[in-house]
């Protein structure tokens, strides 16, 4: 194990800062006629997200600097926590709902979201119990179902508020863990196909899900109902063209495309900045997820290289889910761009969360 400390990883630190930079930037822009419209005040959105990124920044200062061997220590009790809250979440006069998902403990306006919380947790206990010596994952039933149980007991909690974004993703990042501590491809591929059916399940379970898959199959089908936010979108990147209408010139965020400063805020960018913005975009995505796979593949330790993965895959995952949804390749699944869509739990814990991954580039040869 490399124990000698260097310097962090320059490039995947100015990636970060440039996409949180943009997204200040593109949140003023998209969410200042709703927040006149709503709240009487066009900064209401970029406020917040002002103090979000400060709080988040300075979290992603300490992790940075913080061994990431400390989490060893804690990685249970964090995992243990973050259940307690998703179980809080979900009692009737503790947990708020909003947007139709009783997804939020706190006050007005200010609050968590534990799903957020249980996708950091998750990562870091996954990457604590599965690095340890005599663990055989390649073993079915004592190696690869208890894992799975675990993220499996998560994902259903997440589903009963329900939030089938936030607990794709904390799957997806899961199984990222999983798949590259060793477990076998032929009992991934079975568990696979049951996936699947459980997927289907969940989404003929409710109506609006089933709504939104016909809708991203023919979004014109509805234009006006479960099509509508898929169309708006399309209508937003459209026009954008090359270069874009100009920052601050979208149409589409005049309470056409629904809260264009989260889940669809990239549409918005792309409407306003074009292609080239969009590209940029994705090329500050596409080096931050190859300098986090570097480290993951470089550092010495089986821990920092699990955690490395988790929370690259966190990343690459949400952020393949989000534009794909956007540009109408996927159902409308409500999540966020991160770094980018406004968002305090979101943001806070995204940047807590990549703090670590510069700590383990510390220690990576």
């Amino acid at each position: 194990m490399n124990k000698t400390r260097q310097s962090l990883d320059l490039w995947l630190l100015l990636c970060i800062l440039g996409l949180l930079t943009i997204g200040i930037i593109m949140v003023q822009s998209a969410g200042s006629v709703l927040g006149f419209h709503n709240y009487g005040d066009s900064y209401y959105f970029v406020k917040r997200q002002a103090l979000f990124a400060g709080l988040g920044l300075v979290a992603m200062f300490v992790t940075a600097n913080l061994d990431y061997r400390f989490w060893l220590k804690y990685a249970k009790v964090g995992l243990v926590v973050c259940f307690i809250l998703l179980i809080m979440v979900l009692i009737p006069g503790i947990g708020n709902v909003r947007g139709g998902a009783r997804s939020w403990l706190g006050i007005s306006s200010f609050g968590i979201q534990p799903s957020e919380f249980m996708k950091l947790g998750m990562i870091l206990f996954l990457a604590k119990w599965l690095s340890q010596e005599n663990y055989n994952i390649t073993s079915f039933t004592k190696g690869l179902l208890p894992p799975l149980g675990l993220i499996g007991t998560a994902f259903a909690l997440v589903m009963m508020q329900p939030d089938l974004g936030t607990g794709s993703v904390m799957f997806g990042a899961s199984l990222m863990i999983v798949f590259t501590s060793g477990a076998r491809m032929k009992h991934l591929g079975m568990l696979g196909l049951v996936g699947i059916v459980g997927f289907a399940g969940l989404i003929l379970a409710a109506p609006y899900r089933l709504k939104r898959i016909t809708a991203f199959l023919d979004p014109w089908s509805d234009p006006l109902g479960a099509g509508y936010q898929i169309i708006q979108s399309l209508y937003a990147i459209g026009p954008g063209g090359l270069g874009g209408l100009g920052l601050g010139m979208s149409r589409q965020k005049y309470s056409y495309v629904p809260e264009p400063q989260t889940d669809f805020i990239f549409s918005i960018l792309a409407e306003e900045l074009g292609f080239i913005g969009g590209m940029i975009v994705l090329l500050l995505f596409l080096i931050l997820v190859w300098r986090g796979m570097r480290v993951a593949m470089t550092i010495s330790d089986s821990f920092g290289s699990l955690l490395a993965v988790g929370i690259v895959g966190m990343v690459a995952i949400q952020v393949i889910v989000n534009i794909g949804v956007v540009i109408g390749m996927m159902p409308v699944t409500g999540i966020t761009l991160p770094l980018i869509s406004y968002g305090g739990s979101s943001l806070t814990l995204m940047l807590t969360a990549l703090g670590i991954l510069l700590n383990i580039s510390r220690y990576a040869r």
